[in-house]
C-alpha cells in the first residue's frame, strides 16, 4: 500500500514534464494567408492578425502536433483533432496547404483544451457551485496567449497540461506501459510454475531467487499489495488482471481528477486514501490524516468552497444515530443522553425547542417510527471537536474536527457518517485563515467566522496516484471502481470523440 506521505512528495515531483517524441518542423519558408474558420472566435483571431500565421511559420506547429497525436493518452481520439490532415498539408508544403494546417492546428488545440476540461460521466462529481468545474478558455483568448508567448513551442507543450495529478497519473501510465505493459501478459495457475512466474515478470529463466523476490516486491508496491515478496493469491490474481487492466484502471483515475484546479489555493481530500492535502498551485504546502464515511454511509466526491467555519459547534446527531440513542435510553434510562452531553429538540429547524425526555416516545424512535432530532453541546468529548469547515451544499458534507486522535492511526478508516474528521483542524484553520487561527469569543456556542477568502475543498475518490515517475495503486475500499470502469467504456460516456 502506497506510504502515507508519498502521494505529497510525488506530486510536487509531478510538475515536471515529460517532452514527448514529435516530428521534426518543416522548413516553411512561405504560407498564405489563414482561411477562415467556421468557428467566429477562431475566424476574428485571424482577421486581427491579418491572416498571418500562428503556427506553420515556426517549430511550434510540430509540437502541437505532436500534442494532439498524442490525445489518445488523455482517453480522447487524435482523430477528432485532423492529425492525419495537418500531416498531410504539412508534407504538401506548399504556402495554401501550409495556410490550411495552420488554422487546422488552432481548431486541434481549441478543441483539444476544451475535452481536455470535460467531465466524463464515468467519474462524476457533484459540484456545489458550477464554475467548479474545470473551465477551458475562450478560443480566441487561448490563441492570444499562444501569440503573446515568449517561446511558443513551450507554449504548445503546455496545452497537456492540466493538474499536478492529473498530469502526474498521465505520466504515471506512460511509465507504467514501459516498465510492466510490455512484459509477457501470460496467465498464472493458482500455484504457478516458478519459471513461468519469472516469465511474466520479464525476467531470464537463469533468474536467481533473489532477482525474483525484487520482481515480486516491486509488482507489490505498485499495484497497492501488502506482504512479503511472494507469489501469493492476491499476488498472482493482480498478475492475471494483465497490464491493460490497470492501464483502464489509470485512465479512470485520470477523469477522476480532470476536476482539479491547476493554480490557485484548494483543499484536496482522497476519500480512497483517506487523506487531505492543501494546494497551492501545484505544490502541497501540508498534508493530514482524515476519517471519511463508513461502507454503508460513503463519503461522496464533491466540490464546494469553504466560506465559514464554526467554532464551539453543536453535533447534530444522525437519525440513524438517535435511533441507537433511544434503544440506549430504553434500557438505561435518560442518564445516557445526560452523560453525552444530549439535547432534545422539538423539530429539524432554526424555531426548535429543547425538549424533556419524559415528552418523547422513545420505543417508536427507536423502532424508527418516529424521528427524533439530537444535538450534542459544544466542548468536552463533542464529536464535532473545536471547529468544523463549512462549504454549502445539498449533501450536508463538511470537514470538521474530532477529539478522538486514536483512530487516525488506523489503516481503514471509514468510519464516520459521510462528513470528513480531521486528524488536524488548527493546521488546516491556519492556512485557511492566512497564518492566525480564529478563536472563539467566550464560551457561547456556534460561533461563525467568515474566511478572507472562499477556499476550493474538492472531495475525490483516487485508487491511482503519482508517486515518483510512475504510479501507485490504492486500494478501492469503497468498491467503486468496476462500475466506473465499465461506465467509461459505455459509448455517450462523456469523453468526446470523433
Amino acid at each position: 500500500m502506497l506510504k502515507l506521505p508519498t502521494l505529497a512528495l510525488c506530486l510536487v515531483l509531478s510538475t515536471c514534464t515529460r517532452s514527448p517524441a514529435e516530428p521534426s518542423a518543416p522548413a516553411l519558408l512561405e504560407v498564405a494567408a489563414v482561411p477562415p474558420s467556421e468557428d467566429s472566435e477562431i475566424a476574428a483571431f485571424y482577421t486581427a492578425r491579418s491572416h498571418r500565421p500562428l503556427w506553420t511559420d515556426s517549430a511550434a506547429g510540430a509540437r502541437l502536433l505532436a500534442v494532439l497525436a498524442q490525445a489518445e493518452s488523455d482517453g480522447l481520439d487524435p482523430t477528432r483533432y485532423r492529425v492525419a490532415e495537418i500531416e498531410a498539408a504539412l508534407r504538401a508544403g506548399d504556402p495554401a496547404s501550409l495556410a490550411r494546417a495552420d488554422l487546422l492546428l488552432s481548431e486541434g488545440l481549441v478543441r483539444y483544451a476544451r475535452d481536455l476540461r470535460t467531465l466524463a460521466t464515468a467519474a462524476p462529481s457533484v459540484l456545489a457551485e458550477q464554475r467548479l468545474g474545470p473551465q477551458a478558455p475562450p478560443a480566441r483568448a487561448l490563441l492570444e496567449a499562444a501569440a503573446a508567448a515568449p517561446d511558443r513551442r513551450a507554449h504548445a507543450a503546455d496545452a497537456r497540461r492540466l493538474n499536478a495529478v492529473y498530469d502526474g497519473l498521465r505520466h504515471g501510465l506512460e511509465d507504467y506501459r514501459r516498465r510492466w505493459s510490455r512484459l509477457p501478459q501470460v496467465r498464472l495457475a493458482d500455484r504457478p510454475d516458478p519459471a513461468l512466474i519469472r516469465r511474466r515478470l520479464g525476467l531470464a529463466p537463469s533468474a536467481d531467487e533473489t532477482a525474483l523476490r525484487r520482481a515480486l516486491a516491486e509488482f507489490k508496491r505498485v499495484h497497492g499489495l501488502p506482504g512479503t515478496p511472494e507469489a501469493d493469491s492476491a499476488t498472482v490474481a493482480a498478475l492475471n488482471l494483465g497490464a491493460a487492466h490497470f492501464e483502464r484502471l489509470i485512465r479512470l483515475n485520470m477523469e477522476r481528477a480532470r476536476i482539479l484546479p491547476a493554480e490557485g489555493r484548494f483543499v484536496l481530500v482522497d476519500a480512497a486514501a483517506a487523506r487531505l492535502w492543501m494546494f497551492e498551485g501545484e505544490r502541497p504546502a501540508g498534508t493530514m490524516r482524515v476519517i471519511v464515511g463508513k461502507q454503508a454511509m460513503q463519503t461522496p466526491t464533491l466540490a464546494g468552497r469553504i466560506r465559514h467555519a464554526v467554532l464551539n459547534p453543536y453535533w447534530n446527531v444522525p437519525v440513524d444515530l438517535a435511533r441507537q440513542r433511544a434503544r440506549q435510553v430504553l434500557r438505561q434510562g435518560p442518564r445516557v443522553l445526560a452523560r453525552e452531553r444530549l439535547q432534545i429538540l422539538s423539530q429539524f429547524s432554526a424555531s426548535d425547542r429543547v425538549l424533556s425526555a419524559s415528552s418523547v416516545n422513545w420505543r417508536a424512535v427507536a423502532a424508527g417510527r418516529e424521528p427524533l432530532r439530537l444535538r450534542q453541546l459544544p466542548g468536552g468529548a463533542n464529536v464535532m471537536g473545536s471547529i468544523k469547515f463549512m462549504l454549502p451544499n445539498n449533501l450536508d458534507i463538511y470537514l470538521h474536527d474530532f477529539p478522538d486522535k486514536s483512530l487516525f492511526a488506523q489503516s481503514d478508516r471509514r468510519l464516520s457518517s459521510g462528513c470528513v474528521r480531521l486528524e488536524d483542524a488548527p493546521a488546516l484553520a491556519r492556512w485557511l485563515f492566512g497564518g492566525a487561527e480564529p478563536r472563539p469569543e467566550g464560551p457561547g456556542p456556534e460561533q461563525r467566522v467568515e474566511l478572507p477568502e472562499p477556499v476550493p475543498v474538492y472531495i475525490t475518490y483516487l485508487t491511482a496516484v503519482p508517486a515518483g515517475e510512475g504510479v501507485a495503486f490504492q486500494p478501492d475500499r469503497y468498491g467503486r471502481d468496476s462500475a466506473a470502469l465499465a461506465a467509461l467504456e459505455r459509448p455517450g460516456n462523456g469523453r468526446r470523440r470523433a
